[in-house]
C-alpha cells in the first residue's frame, strides 16, 4: 500500500494525521473543505514539525533539525485531489487493521510469559514498533514527505517483518529444520543483508526520481545519474549470490522448495526493475518492485531460520 501511495503520488493526499482532513471519513470534493484549508493544514503541520525539531536536537541531531527547520517548501500544500486523497487514506486503514493485528497478537502472547517468554517479548517488541511506526508516519506526513523519513519508514515496516517472520517460526508446532553446513546458513544471511543494501541503494534511486518528478516519466531514467547505475549493476550481485546459494542449497531436498522459490523471487525483482527503468517507470510496477523485494526479504529469514547447521537433524513434517 505504501508503494501504490508512493507511486500514485499520493503521500500528501491527506495533510494531517490520523484524521484525514480534519475528519475520520475523508471529502470527497473540494467544495467540503474552507476556502483557507491550505493555510490552516501548512500552520498545523508546522506545529507538528517544531516539536519533531526540537525531540531531534534533544538527541543531538541539530543538522538534521535545521534543514527541517529551515525549508519552507515542507509547508507547501498539495491542491486537493479526491483520488490521491482516498488512496492516502486506504493505505491508512491498512495501518489501523495491522495495527489492531499486532494489538491481539500481543493480546494471545500473554500467556506465553513464563512458558516461552520469548514469543511475550518479541510480540511486545512488536507492538512498540508499530506504534513507534505510526507515530513516525505521521512526521513523514507532516514533513511533505521528506525524503530520509520515508526510507527510516519503509526500513522500520521491513524490521517489524523479521520480528514477525521469527514468531512465526518460533510459535510454530511444526518447525522446518534442515541440516545444512553452518557456512551455507551465514551465506544465507549474507543474501539477506544484500537484499537491504539493493533496497537503500533503490531508496537512493527513489529519492533521485523525486527530485525529477515535475518533468515527464518518460525522461526520468536518462536524467538520473551514479544512484541509477549503482543500484542496476548491484542487482547482478544479488543474482549470483543467490545463484550460488540455490546451487548449494538445491542438494539439500528438504531445502529446495524454498531456495527455489527465492530465485524466483529475486528474478521477478530484477525483472520488474528492468520494467521500471526502460518502461519509463510505470506507476503499477513501483509497487510490486518493493513488494517483491519485502518478500524476498521474509522468506530469506524464513529459510534462515528453519536451517540448522547440527549434523543430526531432520525436517519435522
Amino acid at each position: 500500500m505504501g508503494g501504490i501511495v508512493r507511486a500514485t503520488g499520493s503521500g500528501m493526499g491527506c495533510p494531517d494525521w490520523p484524521k484525514c482532513f480534519g475528519s475520520w471519513v475523508p471529502p470527497t470534493s473540494v467544495e467540503q473543505l474552507p476556502e483557507n484549508y491550505k493555510e490552516s493544514y501548512a500552520q498545523y503541520r508546522d506545529k507538528k514539525n517544531q516539536k519533531f525539531v526540537r525531540l531531534l536536537r534533544s538527541i543531538g541531531m541539530t543538522e538534521t533539525a535545521d534543514q527541517i527547520s529551515n525549508d519552507k517548501t515542507i509547508l507547501v500544500e498539495a491542491d486537493f485531489n479526491p483520488v490521491k486523497t482516498w488512496i492516502e487514506y486506504l493505505n491508512r486503514i491498512v495501518g489501523v487493521v495491522i495495527g489492531l493485528l499486532i494489538v491481539l497478537l500481543f493480546v494471545r502472547s500473554l500467556k506465553y510469559r513464563q512458558s516461552s517468554p520469548i514469543l511475550f517479548w518479541l510480540s511486545l517488541a512488536t507492538l512498540i514498533a508499530v506504534i513507534f511506526q505510526g507515530w513516525f508516519g505521521s512526521i513523514v506526513v507532516s514533513t511533505n514527505l521528506t525524503q530520509w523519513t520515508i526510507t527510516v519508514h519503509m526500513f522500520l515496516a521491513m524490521l517489524i517483518v523479521a520480528i514477525l517472520v521469527y514468531l512465526l517460526h518460533a510459535s510454530a508446532e511444526e518447525r522446518l529444520n534442515i541440516p545444512v553446513a553452518s557456512s551455507l546458513k551465514w551465506w544465507l544471511m549474507v543474501c539477506a543483508v544484500l537484499l537491504l543494501i539493493q533496497t537503500f541503494l533503490g531508496t537512493q534511486v527513489r529519492e533521485a526520481i523525486d527530485r525529477l518528478a515535475s518533468a515527464s516519466r518518460d525522461t526520468w531514467i536518462s536524467s538520473l545519474g551514479a544512484e541509477f547505475i549503482i543500484h542496476r549493476s548491484f542487482s547482478w550481485v544479488l543474482v549470483i549470490a543467490h545463484g550460488y546459494l540455490l546451487w548449494k542449497l538445491y542438494e539439500t531436498s528438504e531445502a529446495k522448495t524454498l531456495t527455489t522459490t527465492l530465485m524466483v523471487l529475486i528474478l521477478a525483482s530484477v525483472l520488474s526493475g528492468v520494467g521500471l527503468a526502460y518502461g519509463g517507470v510505470p506507476p503499477y510496477l513501483q509497487p510490486l518492485h518493493l513488494t517483491l523485494a519485502t518478500v524476498t526479504f521474509g522468506g530469506q529469514l524464513y529459510l534462515f531460520f528453519g536451517l540448522n547447521s547440527r549434523n543430526k537433524t531432520v525436517l519435522v513434517k
